[in-house]
């Protein structure tokens, strides 16, 4: 059964960052698809980043520059760190996963919550001004 589990998240100022981490389990290899959704308050759930297992990653055009990815195959693990944070990113950050990333992935894109199969409860990000 695969389980994705969260951590890192809190409330922080503006300006401050953040590093909020996936551990998956329950794959029986390391050939499938990480990423990382957020859903704030009055929002839509967006796409965030998704990394394959090659390492390439495809970012939301909009994050680009203060989000990165770091994940590591040998734990099972995907990193999401946030620079510069904004009221803004306030919300709840899910990681997702699927057995692999969608077609558009190839373009640089980060896909929609339907192109994955397997998600983690979210943990709180919470930026204050």
């Amino acid at each position: 059964q695969v389980q994705l589990v969260e951590s890192g998240g809190g409330s922080v100022q503006a300006g401050g960052s953040l590093t909020l981490s996936c551990a998956a389990s329950g794959f029986t290899d390391t050939n499938y698809c990480m990423a990382w959704f957020r859903h704030g308050p009055g929002k839509e759930r967006e796409g965030v980043a998704a990394v394959d297992n090659d390492g390439s990653t495809s970012f939301a055009e909009s994050l680009k520059g203060r989000f990165t990815t770091s994940r590591d195959n040998a734990k099972n693990s995907l990193d999401l760190q946030i620079n510069s944070l904004n009221p803004n990113d306030t919300g709840i950050y899910y990681c997702a996963a699927a057995r692999f990333c969608p077609v558009v992935h190839a373009l640089g894109m980060v896909g929609t919550a339907e192109d994955f199969a397997y998600w983690g409860r979210g943990t709180q990000v919470t930026v204050s001004s």
